[in-house]
């Protein structure tokens, strides 16, 4: 399976469990095991490098488990063949967003304008609170 120009998965460390969906379907739900629950050894996975490996953990969030085996559950459609390929279009889209490398962030310093800006705002928020108090030395 290509999910990138450089990373390929090998189809046989994917595994897939077909299990009875609940939901739409009639007396068909009661019968025929269409919900897919598709497997992968994100720890022991050869075919992904560190970076990706800990990023895919990150971005999996509660779908990995503690022996690092990602669990995609797909029961969006009434037929096997579209839960299939759905857990299979979510598993390479969950790929991809972890393969990007994330942009490093470069610390920028506010400008004149920004900080002048917020000066203002500050007395300006200072002066209606200035309002609002008691006057003392009033007689009512």
């Amino acid at each position: 399976m290509h999910v990138t120009r450089h990373i390929i998965i090998d189809e046989r460390e994917i595994q897939e469990e077909f299990v009875r969906s609940s939901g739409p379907g009639g007396q068909n739900v009661n019968k025929v095991a269409t919900a897919v629950k598709l497997r992968f050894d994100v720890a022991n996975s050869p075919s992904l490098p560190e970076d990706v490996k800990g990023r895919l953990m990150r971005l999996a969030g509660k779908r990995i488990n503690k022996e690092g085996i990602l669990v995609i559950d797909a029961r969006r459609f009434r037929t096997q063949e579209q839960n299939r390929r759905d857990a299979m279009e979510r598993f390479a889209d969950l790929l991809r967003r972890a393969a990007s490398k994330p942009k490093k962030r470069i610390k920028t310093k506010p400008t004149a304008a920004s900080r002048k800006r917020r000066l203002e705002e500050k007395v300006k928020r200072g002066q209606t609170k200035q309002t609002r108090r008691k006057i003392h030395g009033r007689e009512e």
